[in-house]
Order: structure tokens, then sequence, then C-alpha cells
């Protein structure tokens, strides 16, 4: 770890990083923990910091405002990386968006759309109902429940239409592997979502069908891509087409079955929402994103210390 952050700030960021953590685990002001980190000795060694290193609230939130976005993403992801086990073979990933609100009490003063003008928050939707804020978009790798990418949207974005950035920043950060099986609820649902995953990624878009799929249409639409007849082994490149389609057409036969496995990943949700992602004091993308990253690197904490099965995430969601 101390490596990574060396590659983007100084090593003071460590301690930050252990403060700020520690006080969305336990859902409490920076403040309160710098606090009892100075008042306590068994605290300070428990937590690996020495007396000297316990930082202003001021200098917390300076050091946080200061880092550049994109560094504090690509130094949280590898600090994941650092502490969950490499991606096995024959894993699944499952992507889920959930609502990300910000503190606007929108009861007492009626919020029209066009008052949002400008903001980096906006109306959304969830299972919930309306709420003001952002999105975030969640990859987990099943069953081992490694957080893989985050990424956040406006609220008012469909998951439909972000599913080829999801894809394309999975790609480029190396996640995806040719045939990788990827569950997704009905908010990503689209005809051509399906063909994007097979055709342009080569991965198996297990998206759950809407009431009003028709899987004769959809046969109709697979055919291969353009793409491949360029290809210097065009016969390898159809029989992977092949394979990749007859994998998606039987999965999607049986797409009920996997909806337990998709569940798993709500109870992540509430996990991170029990960290203090509900109703944020925070109202740019910019520090909002930030905020999300250290509660996504906590839930890999929690994941590598061996908290992954359904019941104990409800558990410690509930504490």
């Amino acid at each position: 770890m101390k490596r990574i952050v060396a590659r983007y700030t100084s090593l003071k960021a460590i301690p930050v990083l252990k403060i700020v953590t520690t006080s969305m685990f336990f859902s409490t002001r920076i403040s309160h923990v710098i606090r009892e980190i100075r008042q306590r000795k068994e605290l300070r060694e428990f937590m690996g910091i020495k007396e000297e290193e316990v930082s202003k609230e001021s200098y917390v939130y300076a050091f946080l405002s200061k880092f550049s976005l994109n560094g504090f993403i690509n130094m949280i992801l590898r600090i994941l990386n650092s502490i969950t086990k490499k991606r096995a073979r024959n894993t699944r990933m499952i992507i889920d968006c959930t609502d990300v609100s910000v503190d606007v009490n929108w009861f007492r003063r009626r919020v029209k759309q066009k008052d949002l003008q400008g903001k980096d928050y906006k109306w959304g939707y969830s299972a919930k109902g309306k709420f003001i804020g952002m999105k975030l978009t969640l990859v987990l790798e099943y069953p081992s429940m490694k957080p893989l990418l985050f990424l956040l949207h406006p609220a008012n974005k469909h998951e439909a239409r972000i599913f080829r950035e999801v894809m394309e920043e999975l790609r480029k950060r190396r996640i995806t592997r040719k045939g990788d099986v990827i569950i997704m609820d009905k908010g990503f649902y689209a005809y051509r979502n399906y063909l994007i995953g097979l055709n342009e990624y080569r991965v198996v878009p297990l998206i759950f069908p809407r009431s009003n799929f028709d899987v004769e249409r959809l046969d109709g639409l697979l055919s291969y891509p353009l793409s491949i007849f360029s290809s210097r082994n065009l016969k390898k490149e159809m029989k992977l087409f092949k394979s990749l389609k007859a994998k998606l057409m039987n999965l999607l036969g049986k797409w009920e079955s996997f909806k337990s496995v998709r569940s798993v990943i709500e109870d992540v949700f509430k996990l991170a929402k029990s960290f203090s992602l509900r109703k944020l004091h925070r109202y740019t993308m910019r520090s909002v994103y930030k905020f999300a990253a250290l509660n996504v690197l906590l839930i890999g904490i929690v994941v590598a210390l061996g908290f992954r099965e359904k019941k104990e995430l409800q558990r410690l969601a509930e504490m």
C-alpha cells in the first residue's frame, strides 16, 4: 500500500485514509475519530498511527479536496487490487447501480428539474422512489465479492445508456476476459446491449429480460460482426462468436435461476449505505466520487477480511 500511495502522493495520505475510513465504518464525524485517536494510545497502536501523524480535521478535508480525481480513483483501485486476491478463472461479474442521495430537503421546498440546471446532482428514480443526487455503478466479482470497478453518473442517466461506458472501462482496465459472463438486472435491458456485449467486447451479457422480450428476435439480430472478416484468423473468430452466442441463449433460457446471485450485490449496497453513503453533505461530482471511492475501498477491506456470505453482509449492514 505504501508503494501505491507514494506513486500518487506523499505517505501522509495513509493516516488520512485510515481516519476517513474509520469514520465511515462507524458512521461518525471525522472530528470525533481524530479526538478519540489523540486521547487513546491503544487506539493509535491498533490503527498503526503515531501521535504526530494525527492530522487536524481541516488538513484531512484539504488533502482530499486537492487530490486530483483521476489520480485518487486510480490509487483506490490499485489499493483494492493489492488487498484482495487476484481474479480467479471461471468467475462471473455482477453489475448494478444504486442511488447516492445528496442532502437536499425537497420536502421543505419543492425542487424542480430546472432548479438543478448547472448542478452535478439531478432528480432520479430508484426502487425506493424519487431522489436527488447521483448514481453509483459497481462491478463485483462473484463469488469472491471483490469490487472490480466503480463509476458515478448523474441520477437521471438510465442504466441501459451507460452499458457501453461500463464495458469500455472494464476493457480499458483489462478486467474483462473473453467469454466472461456478466450478470445485470432489467435496468440494463436493451437488444442493442446484448449485441454490443457479444460483438464488441466478446463477453456474455446476461441481462435479465423484460416481459416483452422476444428470444427469436434476438436470435435473428445476433450475427457475425463485420470486424471479424478482417481478422487474420477468421475461423477462430467465427468459432468464438458461435460459442458466445450459444452460451448467451442458453443462459437466457434459465435467467431466473440467477436472481439469487444478482441479489448479493443489493446486500453490498446496503452495507455501503450503512458506511455513511446516505444523504451526503457533498454536492459536486468530484467530491462525491472521492467519497464513493473510499466507500468502495472499505467494502473491499471488509470482503478481504472474510465477510462474503449473504447473511454476514446483512448482519454487518444492520449493526
